[in-house]
């Protein structure tokens, strides 16, 4: 374990404060939680244990429900990216660079990766959301990376032979797909990563670039 699970009582509280936040449309403060709650329990703790259960709870059934979601994804997204971040001083990448899919608009899970990776001194490049693989193949051309992860949501977005392909024209970078999206099996040389802290061991294991 990269950091000890919450505790139940915990866990609650925390889903409660954020539930709050974001039904009074507080992005802000949505964002001040998650960076106190990461500082107490670290990040990987603070996304599966409360992050996700959170944001599943939101099904989006009227508008309002759609605009608080919104309110508690975008503060959870802010949250992350300012973790652990000294303005002029950015973290080596460490060879790592982290990319939604293509046409995937959905990436806070490499927001949690990447907050995470500043949590153990260790930079990335995210990238974004959708990214053409074309333009995924440019970045790494130019970046050099040793590890690539890209984040799928949904099976729509989640095509397993498409990242296959992308791994076996870099032999040399290890490439991992993240994410709900990918529920068809990862032919090597690409591999699933399903948790956070593996996410992070994989990242972090990965020798420095040439």
């Amino acid at each position: 374990m990269l950091t000890d699970p919450m505790p139940a009582e915990a866990v609650e509280i925390a889903r409660k404060r954020l539930a709050l936040a974001a039904e009074d449309l507080d992005g802000n403060r949505v964002a001040a939680l998650v960076g106190e709650l990461a500082d107490g329990w670290g990040v990987p703790a603070l996304w599966e244990q409360v992050c996700v259960p959170a944001l599943a709870a939101l099904r989006g059934h009227t508008a309002i429900e759609v605009a608080v979601e919104h309110a508690l994804s975008e503060g959870v997204r802010v949250g992350l990216d300012v973790f652990r971040r000294v303005p002029g001083r950015p973290l080596p990448t460490g060879g790592v660079l982290l990319a939604g899919a293509e046409q995937e608009t959905h990436c806070l899970g490499l927001h949690a990766l990447s907050a995470a990776l500043r949590e153990r001194t260790r930079g990335s490049l995210l990238l974004g959301p959708a990214l053409p693989w074309a333009a995924l193949s440019g970045a790494v051309r130019r970046a050099r990376p040793r590890t690539v992860v890209v984040w799928a949501q949904t099976p729509v977005t989640g095509r397993a032979y498409r990242l296959v392909r992308f791994a076996r024209d870099f032999p040399a970078v290890r490439v991992y797909g993240a994410g709900p999206g990918w529920i068809e099996p990862l032919a090597a040389p690409a591999a699933r990563l399903s948790t956070l802290p593996a996410a992070v061991r994989a990242c972090c294991s990965a020798p420095p670039p040439h």
